[in-house]
């Protein structure tokens, strides 16, 4: 679910996304809502990038340059963020050996990445999926921000 624009008002929501805006020097009106999702047992996201490939949804705000993901829930076993072109180690994803990088989910954690280079280019690097969830609930918010306000 997203929180809605009304949501968007509350002192607690203004502190993290002026927190999010600090921490990514992207100013916090470039913002999409913030998205919150549980994931159950055996639940994952499959790899995608955030950026648009599409004209329809750059009218609002241009190109998603960034993503914040924060994790929301403890005791989850699996449920990992894989970036599998992050690197060229090995980590564990939903239990499963997979080249790249795995970002645990530990309550209060949260990891930003780019869909954007400098150069303005969309970076398929940015490739991204959630691990699937072995014990458990995961809980995350997610915040895009973009190359324009949103509001």
């Amino acid at each position: 679910m997203f929180l809605s624009s009304a949501e968007r008002k509350y002192p607690i929501v203004q502190a993290i996304e002026k927190r999010i805006s600090v921490f990514s020097q992207v100013p916090s009106e470039n913002g999409e809502l913030i998205q919150v999702l549980r994931y159950e047992a055996n639940q994952y996201y499959k790899p995608h990038h955030d950026y648009f490939s599409d004209t329809f949804n750059l009218k609002r705000g241009g190109q998603r340059v960034a993503t914040m993901l924060m994790y929301l829930s403890d005791n989850v076993e699996g449920g990992e963020t894989h970036f599998p072109l992050a690197g060229d180690g090995e980590c564990s994803c939903g239990g499963t050996t997979v080249k790249g990088l795995c970002v645990k989910p530990n309550k209060g954690d949260a990891v930003l990445f780019w869909s954007m280079g400098l150069d303005g280019e969309s970076d398929p690097k940015s490739v991204h999926g959630g691990c699937a969830v072995l014990k458990g609930e995961k809980w995350s918010a997610t915040k895009w921000m973009r190359q324009r306000t949103t509001y």
